[in-house]
């Protein structure tokens, strides 16, 4: 019930100060002015409250009526919430588009989920269970893809009375839960959770298995594991928002939550175009089938950038607990960060380095240990995993800013792209000698045991080519590559195989956009082969300008290009071509 807690007393841009709220909490949710604009207060003094209005504030004066809802940021989870696209505070965007036209209305209120339309609900209990929070009380079949399993809200456990099946609304009872006191509860397919109050779980679990990306540079070199957080910084134009659809389109998460925080509206079109078209190689249908977008572009409230980071993380806790495992792209967190400089700055707190408030780095640690894969809550334990990829926009690609840096401290994963291998057209323009993975470790276990036992021997031999490169490549660029030795420079002609066969890969190629493990592996021993075999005919007296000059080494380069199904045939003729031209080599013979 709204509440006539006090007037306007200033407006600075996003930020009004209100007084007469004593009645009112921090990070209340408030109606601003009879244009019922609405804000959440971030700060109290007394009866004063400083509210952060995520629509736009001009024309609003002093004296207007401020009231407060008595709850908290949340947002609605249930069904409907897959193949929508929301603003930051999880309004729905193609809704009120069809009631205000392209432009949001100020004050407009427009439910996140539908009230109208009808979904199927099978019961999992029966009359008699007892329950607890977090027990799947039975699922909706919300797209072909995504059972959507509708679970106790945490607060409630008892007897199950009543359990209906059948066609209803998100605001219709599906179940009467008594609790220990004999108090009813009714129960519908819809729940609501405050947005800055990470979900709650059983126990959090080591992350062991690999979220596989179907990018080469990732899952070879840099892997992230289920549950994992990564960052991915770059200047402007090296590729972070395509290396995000990359990973939302291919990486293998049963769902994916993508937050355009503050970046132009024009990449948030490509996503809404692409995404509908794009057919999932994991399940043959559209990736919106298993897709929520939460838009809120570089031309909307600054202040709402904040609320959709925690809009996103939250609807992802929810599939989370669901079992599912879910992958979370945040683009970019710099702009989230951003308007939480601007609001600092509106409320004349103390500022840190360059202007950001002191509590970046733990407001940046509280968004990403909300990730992890964890035991949910319920009677039956169930494993879920939330996978956090965030990118960082530091200006001119300097990591040394406070956004970097105060990321750099938390995330288990570097992938840092380089300007300079971006212009070069290499892509993904991943650094492979700044980047890094703290699971590299402990996934290679897993790699070995269920895609080869050499796995990790072949990352191994190929980082220390690549880091042999940079070596080699300075004394390259003093005197010339003719001051090599044969052996270093086969290195450098291996190391340029792994780089422009290997680690490039084209986003846009058909086949080329998605490469399965197996595929990976056989890429690996090619090039890693070719490298081997060259020096053991380099012993046997094999002539450099014929083994560089190879033929069969366009092979080698067009392997990426070969369909999944052709790739163990495609490997054994390359192999035994590379054996005759080498053979070739060794003798001195003309091709």
């Amino acid at each position: 019930m709204l509440m006539n807690n006090g007037t306007i007393t200033k407006v600075s841009g996003p930020l009004v100060v209100a007084s007469g709220m004593r009645e009112a909490n921090m990070f209340d949710v408030v109606r601003v002015s009879e244009q019922r604009l609405i804000g959440e207060i971030i700060e109290m003094r007394g009866d004063r409250a400083s509210i952060q209005v995520y629509e736009e504030t001009s024309g609003l004066r002093t004296g207007e009526a401020v009231e407060s809802t008595g709850e908290p940021l949340s947002v609605e989870l249930g069904p409907g919430l897959i193949g929508s696209i929301f603003d930051g505070i999880q309004r729905p965007l193609e809704e009120i588009m069809k009631i205000a036209g392209n432009n949001l209305t100020r004050g407009i209120e427009v439910p996140a989920l539908s009230r109208e339309k009808q979904w199927v609900f099978t019961p999992c209990v029966s009359v008699g269970d007892t329950v607890t929070g977090g027990d799947i009380l039975g699922t909706v079949q919300e797209t072909d893809v995504v059972l959507h399993k509708i679970m106790l809200p945490v607060q409630y456990k008892g007897t199950v009375k009543e359990i209906s099946e059948g066609t209803c609304t998100v605001e219709d009872t599906v179940a009467i839960i008594e609790d220990e006191n004999g108090n009813p509860h009714a129960i519908g397919l819809m729940q609501k959770w405050p947005v800055r109050r990470g979900r709650p779980y059983t126990r959090k679990l080591s992350p062991t298995t690999p979220l596989v990306t179907g990018q080469r540079v990732i899952d070879a070199l840099f892997p992230i594991a289920k549950g994992g957080v990564a960052a991915i910084p770059g200047p402007f134009g090296s590729g972070k928002t395509v290396t995000q659809h990359q990973l939302a389109k291919w990486a293998e998460a049963d769902i994916v939550v993508y937050i355009g925080c503050g970046e132009r509206g024009n990449e948030m079109t490509d996503v809404l175009g692409e995404f509908p078209e794009l057919i999932d190689p994991h399940t043959g249908k559209s990736l919106m089938e298993r897709t929520v977008l939460i838009a809120n572009t570089s031309d909307m409230p600054v202040a709402a950038r904040e609320a959709s980071i925690y809009t996103g993380i939250t609807i992802a806790e929810y599939f989370r607990d669901m079992g599912y495992s879910v992958a979370l792209m945040a683009d970019s967190t710099s702009r989230w960060a951003e308007a939480l400089r601007e609001m600092s700055g509106r409320l004349e707190e103390m500022p840190g380095e360059e202007g950001y408030p002191a509590y970046l780095g733990s407001r940046l640690a509280q968004f990403y240990e909300r990730a992890g894969r964890v035991q949910s809550l319920g009677s039956e334990p169930r494993e879920g995993a939330l996978s956090v990829i965030g990118a960082v926009s530091p200006a001119g690609g300097d990591i040394s800013e406070p956004v970097s840096q105060a990321t750099l401290r938390i995330v288990k994963v570097f992938w840092g792209l380089d300007s300079a291998l971006a212009y070069k057209r290499h892509f993904p323009a991943i650094n492979w000698l700044t980047s890094y993975s703290l699971y590299a470790a402990s996934l290679g276990k897993w790699f070995n045991e269920n895609v080869a036992d050499d796995w990790t021997t072949l990352r191994a031999e190929i980082m220390r080519l690549l880091s042999k490169e940079a070596e080699l490549d300075e004394i390259v660029k003093l005197v010339g590559m003719d001051a090599l030795s044969p052996s270093d420079r086969l290195t450098m002609e291996a190391a340029r195989s792994i780089r422009e066969d290997f680690l490039h890969q084209l986003a846009f190629h058909e086949i080329d956009t998605y490469t399965s493990l197996q595929k990976q592996l056989l890429m690996m021993r090619l090039v890693l082969a070719f490298y081997n075999k060259s020096i053991a005919c380099l012993s046997d007296g094999g002539d450099i300008e014929k083994i560089v000059a190879m033929p069969v080494r366009e092979d080698i380069g067009r392997f990426k290009y070969v369909e999944e199904a052709d790739i163990n045939g495609a490997y054994d003729a390359v192999i035994e071509a590379l054996d005759s031209q080498l053979e070739q080599a060794k003798k001195g013979e003309d091709d």
